[in-house]
């Protein structure tokens, strides 16, 4: 093994120029044994003497000129460990180009006793000598790589011709050795790409161990997400690491390499093929209009923002409390613009949607048309500690921007909103709830043909995949630090969508809208959370530490439902929902409050914000909200001695 790996070590470290006259040494020695063997081969004779003899010169001429002819041909320029067709037909034409030399000078000078056949038999002969001591070497090269250096073995999921192009890129680095594939055809069990075997992906495991395979590579850029989301299912509870390579269109556009590895995404585990965006709805809001996102810089009003940075808007204009958030946002989106060929102009401005005379002279000042409201505040928790600002940032400056927009008269106005408005047990869920009300009172008051014209609406959906506050990016973190991977509860569930879909959606919702509809994303089936847990650990090649697994590497740890936190979120108050044109878009048909009971609620919700008592915020809240059962006691951050200064200081005003 050690005299292998030092020979190893010495073919990989010579300089290519070494190299070359290796290869031009091998065929000086492999053109006259090709010679003589078509003489072996055309008299059946180890030696035939008196035959050879009289032509015992081109023994010293043929090596000479065939090194020529190959070298013209480029033989020597391919690098013998990567060698593919093109080299193997330099040496077709090379040796068919010295037999007819052969047969021609023979010919025209009239040899007598010159065998015909030997140059075709020279040909033939040259072809194995020549061509297969070049696969001979390239073999042993590969097999010395997989037996005597440091390079990992992996399987590559997809047995066409993205896995076959990313098995030649792999050959030529120095991490990965491809040592099995995989594919769900059956047709293609057995057989052989690139001198690997292809596998049933049933079989892996006992591959996977005999190989010693310890990383998956899904070679699937064209797959829908149903048939990469069955891949994985055939790889689940395997101890192999998951990665994926870049979708054929980033491939063919040059933003990726086949061989430029990635994690999997969530996404593949949903195997939610989306619905393509119908054009028309994204024109209807955005093509030609001036279109407001406030909370641009959050997770979901940045998605927001760069899909309305596709739909060719006449401006866009973005409003963001965060400086740094706005900084970021805008950045990314002046460069996405110049990838675009856009000639509209970004206006990132700063403002908080609690001030009302910032919201209605941004309004004012760009004529803005279409407004999507995505500033909130929507962790749970952090909102529960934060009473206050929670009804302030989530109630007050959804008040404030509707009204701004109507009293405007910007043509449509769409709430961002959650699932978990529907009978909360959090203040979060709660001030979502009572902000859907704010826009169905405005909705309301236009269709009784009092004053505005704006079109309110509000879309719904659950978790989106990758956001802030989202469980994907923190088990991320968890399993990269070793774990634990911390769960709140092992029957917990939640719905999932990708961010650029949900914002697609909301695009296309808003379109539909008439006044005050309550839309609602399908979001397909709810995902346990353990178990979403569990197959990111797998994925990553880990194994889960449980009792049925004591020696695993990651250990999933159950600590408790959070304040205010469900188990099973919903969608919908009533059972009252409709269909519309869009397969993924429906219409809920929700009860809303009488506008004087609904401005009295206001009314006395910014008194308790301002009088800092929390307390009295969520009594109100739940004579507001329909089903809002507040688990617990509430509790804000403020210290008390700050609400009993400020309580004085307004008695005394």
């Amino acid at each position: 093994m050690a005299r292998s790996d030092r020979l190893h070590r010495r073919l990989t470290t010579l300089s290519r120029a070494k190299k070359r006259l290796i290869m031009v040494a091998a065929d000086l020695v492999a053109l006259p044994m090709a010679l003589w063997s078509a003489y072996a081969l055309r008299f059946a004779e180890w030696w035939p003497g008196r035959y050879i003899e009289p032509f015992w010169w081109l023994f010293l001429v043929t090596p000479v000129v065939g090194v020529c002819v190959f070298a013209r041909l480029g033989l020597y320029r391919a690098v013998v460990r990567f060698m593919g067709p093109q080299a193997l037909w330099a040496v077709v034409k090379g040796s068919a180009l010295l037999a007819v030399l052969m047969w021609a000078t023979a010919f025209f000078y009239q040899w007598q006793g010159f065998p015909r056949s030997v140059p075709v038999n020279f040909a033939l002969v040259t072809l194995v000598y020549v061509g297969g001591t070049r696969l001979l070497v390239r073999s042993y090269y590969h097999w010395l790589i997989r037996h005597y250096t440091e390079k990992e073995a992996v399987a590559i999921y997809g047995a066409g011709g993205a896995g076959a192009q990313l098995a030649l890129a792999l050959s030529s680095g120095r991490e990965f050795f491809t040592a099995a594939f995989l594919d769900d055809d059956p047709a293609l069990w057995g057989s052989t790409i690139k001198g690997v075997k292809v596998y049933d992906p049933a079989a892996f495991r006992s591959v996977a161990r005999q190989l010693n395979i310890g990383r998956v590579l899904l070679a699937m850029p064209t797959a829908t997400k149903a048939q990469r989301k069955q891949a994985l299912d055939n790889l689940a509870d395997m101890p192999v690491h998951v990665q994926t390579v870049p979708s054929m269109p980033e491939i063919v556009s040059g933003e990726a390499s086949v061989d430029q590895l990635r994690e999997v995404e969530l996404e593949d585990l949903l195997g939610r093929d989306p619905v393509p965006p119908r054009a028309e709805l994204i024109d209807a809001s955005v093509r030609d209009k001036v279109v407001m996102v406030t909370g641009a810089g959050g997770s979901i009003g940045s998605e927001m923002c760069r899909q309305v940075m596709r739909g060719s808007p006449r401006a866009l204009v973005l409003f963001e409390i965060s400086e740094y958030g706005l900084y970021s946002i805008g950045q990314e989106l002046e460069a996405l613009k110049g990838e675009l060929a856009g000639d509209f102009p970004i206006y990132a401005l700063l403002g908080s949607v609690c001030d009302r005379a910032r919201v209605e002279a941004v309004i004012r000042h760009y004529g803005v048309q279409t407004l999507y409201h995505a500033a909130a505040y929507k962790h749970v928790p952090i909102v529960e500690n934060n009473v206050l600002e929670g009804v302030r940032n989530n109630i007050e400056g959804t008040r404030v921007v509707a009204e701004s927009a109507a009293r405007l008269e910007v043509e449509r106005c769409v709430l961002i909103s959650t699932d978990k408005a529907v009978r909360p047990t959090n203040v979060m869920g709660a001030t979502k709830r009572m902000a859907e009300l704010v826009l169905q009172d405005l909705a309301a008051r236009r269709d009784a043909g009092k004053a505005h014209r704006t079109i309110f609406s509000m879309v719904r959906f659950g978790n989106v995949l990758g956001s802030s506050g989202s469980v994907v990016p923190l088990f991320r973190r968890q399993i990269e630090q070793g774990g634990p991977v911390t769960v709140t509860h092992p029957d917990i569930t939640r719905f999932f969508m990708t961010i650029p879909e949900a914002a697609l959606l909301v695009i296309q919702a808003g379109s539909m809208a008439e006044g005050g509809d309550v839309f609602v994303l399908d979001m397909g089936d709810s995902v346990k959370i353990v178990d979403l847990a569990r197959r990111m650990i797998q994925l990553t090649g880990l194994e889960v530490k449980d009792e049925e697994h004591p020696a695993g590497d990651i250990e999933i740890v159950f600590t408790g439902l959070r304040p205010g936190e469900k188990l099973y979120e919903e969608l919908l108050i009533g059972d009252n929902v409709i269909g519309t044109s869009h397969p993924k878009i429906l219409r809920a048909q929700e009860e809303r409050l009488p506008s004087e009971a609904l401005e009295t609620l206001l009314d006395g919700l910014r008194d308790a914000e301002q009088g800092m008592d929390c307390n009295l915020a969520c009594e109100l809240l739940k004579k507001g909200v329909k089903g809002f059962a507040h688990s617990g006691e509430v509790v804000d951050l403020l210290p008390p001695h700050t609400v009993a200064s400020f309580s004085k200081v307004r008695t005394l005003q």
